[in-house]
């Protein structure tokens, strides 16, 4: 009688409801019976499917939907676990804040037909799509982070994790110096293929759908490529380059083979060519800040020898700018800030307009009227792109101000701000890398939009912080879970925090 009941594991999942398995008796073989399916076998998939395939979406023009699109496949885990008793599914700390965000933007719709002031009138229903693509980008994340801290270590393993998210980094890179080296090689993605040329032309922001290595930008007063693969914008190139790259310092050097801690020095030492030819000053200040986050963690630890090669690497990468013609690149795009006027006008018209709804914002994003010159300046037949210019595309802050209101702004920032404070105390390489990415992302949400991969990435570093401290390895904790979470296989060697 005891075999053909539900027998709850110290994880909290109960065997024998989604094991692909029946209970097995004594002296029963529990291989008996039909093999479980390969997608029960690997629960995870739809992570390694997302993350190892990145190229993949983006060759097929889906690139920046691919969260969204398998984000579906973990709800619908997460409510099976949930439905049939199979596991006990938790939420990271701080949740709360993240379901009223959540809450506040679904409410945005109540206002997505009002013109905001200073704003021209536009199609309701393009403001609809725009609005349901965003809304399910910000579920799908947040289905993510629960997938991914639900699932145990034989299932997903940090390390593994880690490497994946790694492995992200490693693609963003070789993207860059194709881009460096073919920046005009582009085509049309099978999705493009799909999509009426009609939507196409009434939403510009498709550029997802012809994939390209570089986009061609006249910033230095010449045509410059600017990296972009595997991503569509070089923007969120730089976003994702700076936030995955920790990961795989992580998981290939300090819990590496020698091999992988060779390959990580390679990719670090290639990424530098893109980073500088991608001309992004976004991606630079995010690099400085790295470099400080780095210097105060050691330096509060006393540890002076990890402290020196920060040092080092600062002075290593001094020399190579000062002895080589990165120098003039780099005081050249320092000295043509052109768009330095369009986003500081496009971001203190985004604080009026989330001063005037300061609620639930106005649902979508909106176009300037006019210029910041004048509002009688728009686009004419001789200059398509004169005034009119899109509101809230200049920082992930301005358009949380614009589409979900001052309310929806703060409690998007107090989700991830308390997850930067709760795990500041995590010595090990997991915590480290997790919070300098939530603080990356307060960083870049003034200059870059967060919508996409980006989000997703930065999410699934808040599970790899908790699903470490349910570890027990922050100080002072406990293991939760024995059994999801055992002793880490060499971990604490090689590791960051290390003397």
């Amino acid at each position: 009688m005891t075999t053909a009941l539900p027998q709850a594991r110290p994880n909290g999942r109960v065997a024998g409801a989604d094991d692909g398995q029946a209970l097995a008796g004594p002296g029963e073989d529990r291989r008996m019976g039909p093999r479980p399916s390969w997608f029960r076998r690997h629960p995870e998939w739809p992570i390694t499917v997302m993350l190892v395939g990145w190229p993949a979406w983006w060759f097929l023009g889906l690139v920046n939907y691919a969260p969204a699109v398998l984000a579906i496949p973990m709800a619908w885990k997460l409510y099976r676990w949930r439905a049939t008793g199979t596991r006990t599914v938790r939420t990271p700390p701080g949740f709360g804040l993240w379901l009223l965000f959540l809450v506040v933007m679904l409410l945005g719709i109540t206002t997505i037909e009002l013109t905001a002031p200073g704003t021209l009138v536009s199609s309701v229903g393009n403001r609809v799509i725009s609005w349901a693509i965003r809304s399910l980008s910000f579920a799908g994340a947040g289905a993510v982070l629960l997938f991914a801290g639900n699932l145990t270590e034989k299932e997903l393993s940090r390390r593994r994790l880690a490497w994946q998210l790694g492995i992200v980094g490693v693609y963003t890179v070789v993207g860059g110096i194709l881009g460096t080296l073919l920046p005009r090689f582009a085509f049309k993605s099978p999705l493009a293929y799909l999509v009426p040329a009609s939507f196409q032309a009434a939403h510009g922001n498709l550029a997802s759908l012809y994939p390209s290595f570089a986009q061609v930008q006249n910033l230095l007063g010449y045509a410059h490529g600017r990296p972009d693969a595997p991503f569509s914008y070089t923007n969120m190139w730089g976003n994702c380059l700076a936030i995955l790259l920790p990961w795989l310092l992580v998981a290939g050097w300090c819990y590496g083979t020698r091999r992988q801690r060779w390959f990580t020095v390679v990719v670090f030492a290639l990424a530098f060519i893109p980073v500088v030819s991608s001309l992004d000053r976004g991606l630079w200040v995010g690099l400085g800040f790295t470099i400080l986050y780095l210097a105060v963690r050691f330096a509060a630890r006393g540890k002076l020898a990890m402290l020196g090669v920060v040092g080092g690497v600062i002075v290593l990468a001094a020399v190579v700018i000062l002895v080589t013609p990165v120098q003039s690149l780099i005081s050249q795009r320092l000295s043509h800030g052109t768009s330095n006027n369009g986003r500081t006008s496009g971001s203190l018209l985004a604080v009026d307009l989330g001063l005037a709804s300061p609620i639930v914002g106005w649902g979508d994003t909106r176009h300037e009227a006019g210029s910041a010159e004048s509002i009688a300046i728009g686009a004419t037949a001789n200059c398509k792109t004169c005034g009119q210019k899109s509101l809230g595309g200049n920082g992930q802050f301005q358009q949380l101000l614009i589409t979900s209101g001052v309310l929806g702004a703060v409690l998007y920032v107090s989700f991830f701000a308390y997850g930067a404070w709760r795990y500041r105390r995590d010595p090990t390489p997991y915590g480290m890398a997790g919070v300098l990415v939530l603080l990356l992302g307060m960083v870049f949400m003034f200059v870059y939009n967060a919508v996409g991969p980006p989000l997703a990435f930065t999410m699934l570093a808040y599970a790899l912080l908790w699903r470490n401290e349910r570890a027990g390895y922050l100080p002072g904790a406990l293991p939760a879970d024995a059994d999801m979470f055992p002793a880490e296989p060499g971990a604490g060697k090689r590791a960051l925090t290390s003397g």
